[in-house]
């Protein structure tokens, strides 16, 4: 039992230190972004700023995300579901284009996570 402990812990250290690398690079995009942002904002087009500005709201949400997850061991249960919604489209675009083409123990597989990520979506809604 106290094995399974150990592991447990280890796995959960190991997690946390990707989590904390990971914070650490979205972090540094963040702060060269800003920085770009506020020397060229003056000669940059509204698109563009736009789309920076889109970008430095993901980061700040996944940078509070990883944040919860390292110090509260929380994950943000909307990105769960933005997350299941995701991968849900993309999966079932793949399949309509490309299940004709897939051998059957993969297509049966790909099916049964697209059942299993429409249970978890009615769970967490």
């Amino acid at each position: 039992m106290s094995e399974n402990r150990i592991d447990d812990k280890k796995e959960v250290c190991a997690a946390n230190e990707r989590r904390i690398e990971e914070l650490l690079n979205i972090n540094n995009r963040y702060i060269r972004t800003k920085r770009h942002m506020e020397e060229f904002a003056e000669i940059m087009d509204e698109d563009q700023l736009e789309h920076a500005i889109k970008i430095q709201e993901e980061r700040e949400r996944r940078m509070e995300n990883l944040k919860n997850i390292i110090a509260y061991g929380k994950h943000e249960q909307e990105d769960e579901v933005e997350n299941l919604k995701r991968n849900l489209k993309f999966t079932q675009n793949y399949l309509k284009n490309h299940a004709h083409r897939m051998d059957e123990k993969t297509l049966e597989k790909t099916i049964e996570k697209q059942a299993h990520r429409i249970e978890q979506l009615d769970f967490l809604e």
